[in-house]
Order: structure tokens, then sequence, then C-alpha cells
């Protein structure tokens, strides 16, 4: 059946097409399996809630009649607007509008949160962009810019709020512009697009914009919710919309709600919050997580931007899920809010997520993976433009900005014919990695030694969990041994200032540190080879020193290096087999072309006569140390690296990097 929905009809009907209803909530009460909703253009100022799931066979779609046209929107606009002082303006809003949520008496806060309890899920937007929140009144009236701010011009436009009695008091510097003859709105919806319900599976969201909710922060322990996201559930499909403006997250495909673990380190501070995720993974077995029920969801060619906390951000929900064709760019760029939770994609347990043609750009950190990025395959991304202007100082408590974070996992993690084209590419904190057939520009960071980290004298031990191959059931926790890593066939180029970069620390005002610059693999010298680690288990001896066995067991792990090419001062690792290094001068630029897409300008591709490197095969790249699992797709088929980036066939001695032939590297890259 096809239900139609159109917010111009004159009158509210039943959903058909010549009585369609008005709002889209109410045609997700009643759509049921096999049933298509039919959007016309126009804004929807609601909250879906969708009743009913679809099936594998029928799905329930929700479809814009023209693309983007139909808008979902968490917000309200505001015209009682009054001249308060100079530039700044006042409303008064009855609390009653905002029915048992207030965004602008609920604070952006919860665990792995560290910019302090100032700025309110709420927000006002001045001609689609958000405004900034200040602490003060005097503030507002200021208006100074913020030094954090990507856009330090924008941060002049200003909004502060207070209660009074039943009403929120609203104050904001429009900088000379009148609000009643402008665009200006408020959040007062939680969420766009989310059932409130878990289970709400197999449902196609399909060409629309959803912008403006006051979603809230979105830690990996506690519930997550986002302004469209499956909330639980399995075999959603999002799709050829554009997301925006979301206060926290876009696309939410997280956590379930458990109250005795929500924010508990927030609240309770009993048990540290690492013991929490581990709570959060087995008590996820309670909540039915299982590769039957949960996550093998779509995410394709949306147009996700201006969101403060995470494009696509999830916990254990988004398992098997396929992330391909998004442009994500823009995210955390008023750096408002600060924490452990902020990139164009962060999820915890990608499972055998594949992200894939991707273009992720000017975004606090591009895609994190946070525990448990087990049989995640990252391949054919473009990612650039990932770092703070160098005038932007860092939040307190701020992670560093890089195109790629491997986080506390165990392997096996895929990043295969990639472009990072960013001042830092990857930080590595992880272990059970292999990287293929990328092009990488900017520093490559390893974190830890063995047994993970050691933090004011105490050995912070990360105990995570690795799973069953290709499914959720844990099979196993261990700390990070690092190393279990495999670097082939990619390209390093030195863009960048080798030298170490001095950094302001936020936590003592007298103290600075630095960041590694330099290119290439040289950081793995000091990990063994497998021959120099397996000696230590004294094979040939039945009866082994189990004396000596313990401590091998504690040492890092083994790093494979071969067939890498390095210019402009990139280095090689120490134990690096036929790597091809050149002193040839490199010239590289990203520039758009004339249809306003991305080009590569270089003449890299030019100076690589001479190298070339054997065909990478999952039998080659082995299994992953903890879980024992192969480097393979998720079917548990194999994997050979003889397609690159466009997905043009390689040959049997083909280049370094992720393309084939050197001419592919000017055609347009998404």
């Amino acid at each position: 059946m096809t239900i139609y929905v159109d917010i111009q009809a004159p009158l509210d009907g039943n959903g058909t097409r010549e009585r369609p209803y008005k709002r889209i909530n109410d045609a997700a009460l009643v759509a049921k399996p096999g049933d298509t909703v039919l959007v016309a253009p126009g804004v929807y100022r609601e909250y879906v809630d969708p009743k009913h799931a679809g099936t594998p066979e029928e799905r329930v779609v929700y479809r814009s009649l023209e693309p983007l046209k139909a808008v979902i929107t968490g917000a309200e606009q505001v015209k009682n607007w009054k001249l308060y002082r100079g530039t700044v303006w006042t409303a008064r809003i009855d609390n009653s509008v905002f029915g048992s949520y207030n965004p602008y008496t609920t604070y952006v806060y919860g665990d792995w949160y560290f910019a302090g309890k100032t700025r309110h899920t709420g927000c006002v937007y001045l001609n689609d962009r958000m405004m900034y929140e200040s602490v003060s009144l005097e503030e507002c009236l200021e208006a100074p810019r913020s030094p954090y701010s990507w856009v330090p011009e924008e941060s002049i436009y200003r909004w502060y709020t207070e209660q009074d009695g039943e009403s929120t008091v609203l104050y904001a510097n429009f900088q000379g512009k009148d609000p009643n003859q402008e665009n200006v709105e408020i959040n007062v919806r939680r969420e766009c697009f989310m059932p409130s319900r878990t289970g709400i599976g197999y449902i196609t969201v399909s060409g629309f914009t959803v912008c403006k909710a006051a979603t809230t922060w979105a830690p990996p322990a506690a519930f997550q919710d986002g302004m469209i996201g499956p909330h639980w559930s399995k075999g959603w499909i999002i799709e050829d919309c554009e997301i925006c403006n979301s206060k926290c997250s876009g696309i939410c495909i997280g956590k379930y709600l458990d109250p005795e673990n929500d924010h508990y380190f927030t609240r309770r501070h009993i048990k540290s919050p690492t013991q929490m995720e581990r709570d959060a993974v087995c008590r996820g077995q309670y909540h039915g997580w299982t590769k039957e029920c949960i996550g093998s969801h779509i995410i394709r060619r949306n147009n996700i931007h201006h969101c403060e906390q995470g494009g696509i951000i999830g916990r254990m929900g988004g398992v098997f899920s396929l992330i391909e064709d998004n442009h994500i760019h823009h995210i955390n760029n008023m750096m408002e809010l600060g924490g452990a939770e902020i990139a164009g994609i962060k999820l915890h347990a990608a499972i055998d997520v594949i992200m894939r043609r991707n273009h992720i750009h000017h975004c606090t950190m591009g895609i994190w993976t946070d525990w448990e990025a087990q049989g995640t395959r990252i391949t054919g991304n473009l990612l650039h433009d990932n770092q703070r202007p160098s005038y932007a100082k860092q939040l307190p408590g701020g992670m560093m900005s890089q195109d790629l974070f491997v986080e506390v996992g165990h392997g096996p993690t895929l990043i295969d014919n990639n472009l990072l084209l960013s001042d830092v590419s990857l930080r590595l904190a992880s272990e059970g990695v292999a990287m293929v057939h990328n092009l990488i520009c900017g520093s490559f960071t390893s974190v830890g030694g063995g047994c993970d980290s050691v933090i004011d004298g105490v050995l912070r031990q990360r105990y995570t969990p690795y799973h069953i191959p290709h499914r959720t059931e844990v099979m196993g926790f261990n700390t990070i041994l690092h190393g279990d890593d495999r670097f082939c066939n990619n390209l390093f180029i030195q863009l960048w200032p080798s030298q170490d970069v001095t950094v302001r620390s936020d936590s003592k005002k007298d103290e600075t540190f630095r960041e590694n610059r330099q290119v290439g693999t040289m950081v793995f010298d000091e990990y063994p080879t497998y021959e120099d680690w397996y000696r230590m288990f004294d094979p040939g001896n039945e009866t082994p020193d189990m004396a000596g066995l313990a401590s091998a067991h504690w040492k890092p792990l083994p790093v494979l290096i071969e067939g890498n090419a390095y210019f402009n001062g990139a280095l090689p690792g120490l134990h690096e087999k036929n790597a091809f290094v050149s002193d040839a001068c490199v010239f590289f630029s990203l520039e758009a072309n004339a249809q306003g897409r991305p080009v590569l300008k270089t003449n890299l591709f030019e100076l690589l006569s001479g190298a070339s490197c054997r065909i990478i095969h999952s039998d080659l790249l082995g299994k992953a140390f903890q879980p024992e699992q192969r480097f393979e797709n998720p079917d548990g088929s194999d994997i050979r690296f003889d397609s690159d980036y466009f997905g043009n066939h390689r040959g049997l001695a083909p280049l370094p990097g992720p393309f084939a032939n050197p001419e592919d590297a000017k055609k347009a890259l998404f």
C-alpha cells in the first residue's frame, strides 16, 4: 500500500492520494510491512516515531517525492523577538512547548565528555547556521571571537538562555540583523526520525533533509541518540539524505538503553569507565545483541555536515553494517563540545562493518574505530583537512586531529586503498591492523609498546573483548599488547615539516607536549619480526620454561612491513622488505575541478618507475593474533587486493599506493 503525506494539503486526511496526511508521524503509526510512505515537499516540524517494523522481504519505506525537498526538523521558528540592548534581542518561550524534554535546561554532558557542564542541547539558528552559546548574558552582549572555533568570524553570533518561572528566556546577538525578518529557529525536539522502541527494523528512509535536533551526548556505555537512527534494531537503510545541524550526532546506529549502566561513570565514579565498557558489552547479550537481531544497516550517499559531536556514531548497534559513498564534512568545527567521542564516523564495536568510498574532510577526527574493530574494513575513502586550523586552540581534554584513529581493538582491522591526506594520517592504539595500498601523507603514530600504557607510574591495562569470528558473542578478553600489524604496498609522502610541533597543553598551563610529524613506518622499529617473536616461545622444547613464557606473553607482537614507497623524507621501518625510497621532490595538492569535485595535482606517480610489489591477499596477511581470525570478507571469503581505489585491475607486479595506473590519479576522486 502507498500512503501519502503532504504538509501543504488543505485538510488533514486519511493517507490516500486524494486526502493525504499532513504529518509524517500519522503515516508512521499505520505503515506496515510492504507499505511505502510518499512525502511531498515541505517543512515537517515533528518527531517521527515509527510504530511497525518491516521484514527482510517487505520493508517499510519512507521516501521524499522530490530529493531533499521534504524537510524533517526538530526546530521551531521564533518570531517574537524584542530588542534588548545593542545588537542583542530577547524572546520568551513557554516551557509547555518543550513537553518533558527542555533542551534549554538539559546540558550536553556525560561519560567521556571533557568540556564542562556549560552547553545546552538546545540551540539558536540564524538562517540555517548554528549560533554559539554564551555562558553569561554579559558574554552574549560582548560577543568575543572564540579561540577554539574553526570559523572564528562566525563565533560572534551568540546566544544565552536562562529560566524565569515557567518560561525559557533566550537572548541572542544577531550582529545587526533583525531576527523577526530573518529565519530564526530554536531546537525543540530531541530527535527527528527514530523509533522510541527497540526492534523496529527493516525501514528505509530515502531522500529527506533531516536537521536541527537537540540530541544528547552519546558516550559508548550509555544510551545513544541521533537526529535519525534505528534505535537498536536490524536492517535499516538511510540513503540520499542531507543530515545537518545536530547539536550532537547526525545518524546514530548505537546502543540500547540500560538504566543500570547508563552514564554510570559520570554519576558514580566507582567503577572505571573501561570497566563500564566491558559491562556494556557483556550486558548486551541480554539485550539481544546477536547477528540475527541487531545491525546490518546500510548508510549510503548521504550528505552529513555541521554536527557538533559526530556525523555517524554508534556503539554495538552498527555491527555488520555498510557505510558507503557518504560525504561527511565540517564536524565539530564550532568546538563548543569536547571529549573522546567526536569524529566524522565514530564507532565502537564495528564488527564486520565496511566503510567504503566516503569523502570525509574538515572534521576534528575523520574515522575513529574504538574497541572491537574486528572484521572492520575501511576501504577506498578520501580523507583530507581533518585537522584544526593553526589558530584554533585545543579544548581541555580534547583529542588531536587525524584522518584515522584505531583504538584498543585486537583486529583484524583492514585499511586499504584509502587516500589519507591530512597532516596526521593514522594513530594506532590497537593491534591486529593491516594497511595495504594506501596513500599516506601525514604522520603515523603508534601508541604504546606492550601491555597498553603507563600513566603517572601506574600500568593502565585496558582489557577489551574479542569475538567469535563474524559474530557478536564474546570469545575472550585481553589487554592491548600492540603490534600484530601489517603495512604492505603503501605510499608515504612527507608533505609537512617532519620536526616535532610544540602544542599548548591546557591541563597544565606551564607545560607543553610534542607531536610527531614524521611520516613513515619507522615508528615500528622497536617491534620484533615474526621470527624473533616466535623464538621467545622456545617452540622446539616440549617442556618449556614457564616463567620465561610468562614474560614472553606480555611482549609486543610482531609487525610485517614490505613493499612500501617513501618520498620527501618519509622514513621506512628498520625491518622493511622491498622498500622503495626516493629522494625526488614531490609536489602535491588537492584541488577542485570545474564540477567542484576533488582531483590530485602531483608528479608523484611519474616517480614510481622501478617501484613494484607483490599482490597481497588474505593468506599472506594471515590471522589477527587474539581472535585468530583471518583478514577476510564478512562471509569468510578471501580478499585479493588486485583492485585499486577506482575498482580498476592491478597487474601481477602492482605499484605501491591506491592506483593501478598513474593516469588514474588524474581522475576526480569522489
